[in-house]
């Protein structure tokens, strides 16, 4: 598990990598993906493909909240308050669990989900009886580097999950209802295809543009083609995000905290220690909590009462009776 101590600043890591001769490579192969980023482009008579609720059908919303400093023993006491992963995994189903691995950076920096955490989901997956997990994101950098630098492909695969980076051939136009973007927008669909449990396990993270960066902004990392032009109404899309993923479960990552210079940070200063990780089947209600870790209320993220609203979920947490508890 990493430490306070473990921490590293960003100038520190890049010197190490510039020094390595690493940094040369990632931005060469980072400028290489920005090129291939929008290779797909769906064909006129194409088909637009469509997501279906991956909620547990009849299962009320529910909330866990954990306090404690250790991710693994956290997700197991959010878990079990909630009756156990076996609660929305099936024997012999198909998971995705949706990581943000956006940036290349080590997990220490609080930029993308922590290894650790990803390898306790998949690992309670498999003990639920998943026949196959599969975890995938379509990252800002280079997908290889950032999969390898942030250890998410290496704590995924050691815990039997198979990493599927994204290809252009992976991404099919994706037509959302009522979404005001998502209209044959190319998303990343082949990790998607026959699955029945869509898990999203995203950090608490400040945003520069939407004020926050959690579970509901998690679902930007399945989107292809020229999707920053989308940040000029970044809460918008971030509705439409919420209107096209139902997931089963979120999983939101609060024992770091990035309070400031998000989403990127890349600073000691920029982290606090917030020993507090939520577990819910409502993303919406997930962000509301979790926007208190970033000492702001759901009402000053626009995002979250348009996701409201919209019939996403609800931004009253509280309504869900969350089970507290410390891990």
């Amino acid at each position: 598990m990493t430490t306070d101590t473990d921490l590293t600043s960003r100038r520190q890591f890049l010197r190490r990598l510039a020094a390595s001769g690493l940094l040369a490579a990632g931005v060469s192969a980072a400028a290489g993906w920005f090129s291939l980023q929008p290779a797909y482009m769906a064909s006129p008579g194409e088909k637009a493909v469509s997501l279906p609720d991956f909620g547990v059908p009849g299962a009320p919303a529910r909330m866990a909240v954990v306090h404690g400093a250790d991710r693994r023993k956290s997700l197991q006491r959010g878990l079990a308050a909630l009756g156990g992963m076996a609660q929305f995994v099936r024997p012999g189903g198909h998971v995705l669990l949706k990581v943000n691995a956006a940036f290349a950076a080590p997990p220490s920096l609080g930029a993308t989900s922590h290894p650790d955490l990803v390898a306790a989901a998949v690992h309670a997956c498999r003990q639920a009886g998943a026949a196959r997990v599969t975890v995938t994101d379509n990252p800002i950098n280079d997908p290889a580097a950032c999969f390898a630098l942030t250890g998410i492909a290496a704590a995924a695969r050691r815990a039997g999950a198979r990493v599927m980076l994204p290809r252009a051939a992976y991404f099919r136009p994706l037509t959302v209802k009522k979404a005001r973007f998502i209209r044959r927008w190319p998303v990343l669909y082949r990790p998607l295809e026959n699955v029945d449990r869509v898990i999203g396990l995203a950090p608490v993270k400040d945003h520069h543009r939407s004020g926050a960066s959690m579970s509901l902004k998690n679902w930007y990392g399945l989107l292809g083609g020229r999707r920053s032009i989308f940040h000029q109404d970044i809460n918008t899309i971030i509705r439409d995000l919420g209107l096209m993923v139902r997931p089963t479960l979120v999983i939101l990552d609060g024992t770091v905290t990035m309070v400031t210079n998000g989403p990127t940070g890349g600073s000691l200063s920029d982290l606090k220690r917030s020993d507090t990780l939520i577990v819910s089947s409502d993303p919406v209600a997930a962000d509301a909590f979790g926007a208190t870790l970033l000492g702001k209320t759901a009402a000053a993220l626009p995002f979250i009462g348009m996701c409201r609203r919209a019939g996403v979920g609800t931004d009253d947490y509280r309504s869900l009776t969350p089970v507290v508890l410390s891990a």
